[in-house]
């Protein structure tokens, strides 16, 4: 079959699958590097989603194979063990109302939202809920291909978010009179390799391996990620491993989601987001402004300064949120127990929530037909 011809560089893409490989390789590297530069949150995955999409629409026929898909998620999900340190559990318990309560909230308004946009035919089944989920955007869009959604359409919701929420904690950080910019300066230059601990690298390597594939054999929806993300969690506890994750392995990760995740999106699916978006983009504006309610609550009866409890609630875009918490004047650890006590409410309920909108609205289709 006779492909597209490609915007790009002007070739056919079916030529052969090595050429479509090395053109899939380049192009995510000139994003990912563009975007880098720009401070753009999650470049790592945006790039290869974007490179995925460009040469998927224009005739590529090739696809990211189940195996390296299966331990870039258990990879994915040693990252999410590792970003809860035992530190956020204290802070947890010392005010667990508060985030219990935080996290709640968020995820039944994303839920509620998710509903509307499910029940007005704007977005299938569980897809809406799983898009305004409030967890780690590259988590979510896992957890929602392992649950039957459309994991195009969730990607398309998570990093429209992320964006907005960025551009939104920016404005409101330049408003209280911090300068962005040296947030942005302040954070640690990324080392790509740095030097390695070999034995802890191997111990979380078996770990993704061995999570990953007991995981596939148990049929565990998102076991995959799932399983290394609450061994991660508990062996690193007790000291028994230690996570060991260097940027250049977590790229490889994050390329192998993101392509998956482009390389599968069609003409009509984009013709289709792009007929959602007005509404997808006023449903995730809500969601800020609800998260903005929050923080201002935060304020008047937790006490919590103003800065603090907006990047707290910020529903999403935990990377960028950091790093301008890390270079301002505010509570870095509630900020962050936060965003991660709000992460494992959504890993424990997002499930049912996607199911139970699915069920309430279509429950014999939850995807978009290519």
């Amino acid at each position: 079959m006779r492909g597209y011809p490609c915007i790009l560089t002007g070739l056919d893409l079916n030529l052969n699958r090595t050429l479509q490989w090395l053109l899939l390789i380049v192009i995510s590297a000139a994003l990912s590097a563009g975007l880098l530069w720009l401070a753009i949150p999650a470049a790592l995955l945006l790039g290869p989603i974007v490179a995925g999409i460009l040469v998927t629409t224009n005739g590529g026929a090739i696809d990211v194979p189940n195996r390296p898909f299966v331990l870039a998620q258990g990879l994915i999900g040693c990252m999410v063990a590792k970003m809860l340190p035992l530190s956020i559990a204290g802070e947890v318990l010392s005010r667990w109302p508060v985030f219990v309560g935080g996290a709640l909230s968020v995820i039944v308004a994303s839920a509620l939202l998710g509903l509307l946009l499910s029940r007005m035919k704007v977005l299938p089944g569980s897809t809406a809920v799983w898009g305004l989920n409030p967890g780690g955007a590259t988590t979510m869009v896992v957890m929602a291909e392992a649950y039957g959604a459309d994991a195009q359409l969730v990607a398309f919701m998570q990093y429209l978010r992320v964006v907005v929420v960025a551009a939104a904690a920016s404005i409101v950080a330049r408003f209280w009179g911090l300068n962005v910019g040296h947030a942005a300066a302040a954070a640690p230059a990324v080392v790509w390799f740095p030097a390695v601990a070999w034995v802890p690298l191997a111990q979380t390597v078996a770990l993704a391996v061995l999570g990953a594939l007991l995981g596939n054999l148990l049929r565990l929806q998102a076991g995959a990620l799932l399983l290394p993300l609450v061994a991660g969690i508990v062996l690193s506890r007790f000291g028994l491993i230690t996570i060991e994750l260097p940027r250049w392995l977590l790229t490889i990760s994050y390329a192998l989601i993101g392509w998956r995740i482009g390389l599968r999106f069609t003409r009509p699916l984009l013709i289709y987001a792009a007929k959602a978006f007005p509404r997808v983009i006023a449903c995730t504006l809500v969601l800020v402004l609800f998260c903005a309610g929050l923080g201002a609550l935060l304020v008047v009866f937790v006490g919590v300064d103003p800065l603090t409890a907006y990047l707290a609630t910020s529903p999403g875009g935990a990377d960028s949120v950091a790093i301008i918490a890390a270079a301002s004047k505010v509570d870095a650890s509630f900020v962050m127990a936060m965003q991660m006590a709000r992460l494992a409410a959504v890993l424990l309920l997002g499930p049912a929530l996607a199911r139970f909108v699915a069920d309430s609205v279509d429950p014999s289709k939850d995807s978009i037909a290519p």
